[in-house]
C-alpha cells in the first residue's frame, strides 16, 4: 500500500510520542494512542472499598502506584474509586460511572472484608453479601471490562486483627475472639472465593493477603494495620510494590490499542 506524505508524517509522529517503556516494540499500530487518553495519559482505575479509598494523609497503594509508573516513564493517571463501606453488590451499582465511563486501560479490583462480615452486633447471622453473589460479582466486573478492551488484576483482601473496639462489633459466633484467625475465618473463604474466580477467568491476581501474612509472621499483623482493619502506610507500600511487579508488564505488552 502507498502512502502519502500525510500519512506518513502522522505515523512517525505518533510513533516518536509513544513512550518505549509502553510499547515494548513501538509500531505505528501501537504508537497511534499508547493506549492514552485524550490527555496523553493511561488511565488506570483503583476500584475498591475503604481500603482503596483516600484517608487522609494516608498514603494509598493508587497514589504510589501513579508515581512510581511516572518514574519509570509510564504516564498514568489513577483514579481512586474506592468507597468506605462498600461491597460488591454495592460497587455493582456504581460501576458504570465509576469505572466502566473512564474507559480505563487498567482496572484494580479489591473487595471482600465488607462483603464477609457478619454483623452480630446487630444480630445478623450471614454474610452481608453471600460468596455466591460475591463471585458472581467479580465475574461481572471482568465480563464488563473486557467487553470494554480493559485489563483487569485482582488482589486479595488483607487480612484482619482484633482490636477491643472491633471485639466489641463483632466479638461473638460465627467469630472467635480469642485468636486473629477467628476474626478471619470467614474473610479466608471470600479471599479464596477471589483466587477462584482469576483462576477461572484467567484474571491476573496479586496475592496480597498472603503477601501480608509473610509480613506479619515477620513483624507483627499490628504494624501493618491502622486498626485492626485498615492498612497503614507501610502496608500500602507493600500493597503499591506487589501490584507494580504485575501491572507493568501489563502496560508494556505492545497491544494495539483500542479505540478511544
Amino acid at each position: 500500500m502507498l502512502l502519502t506524505p500525510v500519512v506518513m508524517m502522522v505515523m512517525l509522529t505518533a510513533q516518536a510520542d509513544c513512550p518505549a517503556e509502553i510499547c515494548a516494540k513501538p509500531s505505528p499500530c501501537c504508537a497511534a494512542s499508547c493506549e492514552m487518553d485524550k490527555a496523553g495519559e493511561i488511565t488506570i482505575v483503583a476500584f475498591g472499598d475503604s481500603t482503596t479509598a483516600p484517608r487522609g494523609p494516608l498514603k494509598v497503594y493508587a497514589g504510589l502506584i501513579e508515581t512510581d509508573l511516572r518514574k519509570k516513564g509510564i504516564p498514568a493517571r489513577v483514579i481512586n474509586a474506592g468507597v468506605g463501606g462498600n461491597t460488591t453488590a454495592m460497587a455493582r451499582k456504581r460501576f458504570a460511572k465509576d469505572v466502566l465511563a473512564r474507559n480505563p486501560r487498567l482496572a484494580i479490583i479489591s473487595f471482600g472484608i465488607n462483603d464477609s462480615a457478619v454483623d452480630v452486633w446487630k444480630d445478623a447471622t450471614t454474610p452481608r453479601v453471600s460468596i455466591e453473589d460475591y463471585a458472581s460479582n467479580l465475574r461481572y466486573f471482568v465480563e464488563q471490562l473486557r467487553k470494554n478492551g480493559s485489563e483487569v488484576v485482582f488482589f486479595t483482601p488483607n487480612p484482619l486483627a482484633w482490636t477491643p473496639k472491633l471485639k466489641d462489633l463483632y466479638g461473638k459466633p460465627p467469630y472467635d475472639p480469642d485468636t486473629n484467625a477467628g476474626f478471619n475465618r470467614l474473610l479466608d473463604r471470600y479471599a479464596e472465593t477471589m483466587r477462584n474466580v482469576a483462576k477461572e477467568t484467567d484474571t491476573p491476581l496479586v496475592d496480597l493477603r498472603k503477601a501480608f501474612e509473610k509480613r506479619a509472621a515477620e513483624t507483627g499483623i499490628d504494624e501493618l494495620l491502622l486498626d485492626g482493619m485498615h492498612p497503614n502506610d507501610t502496608a500500602h507500600r507493600l500493597i503499591a510494590d506487589r501490584l507494580l511487579e504485575r501491572i507493568v508488564p501489563l502496560l508494556k505488552k505492545g497491544n494495539c490499542p483500542r479505540e478511544q
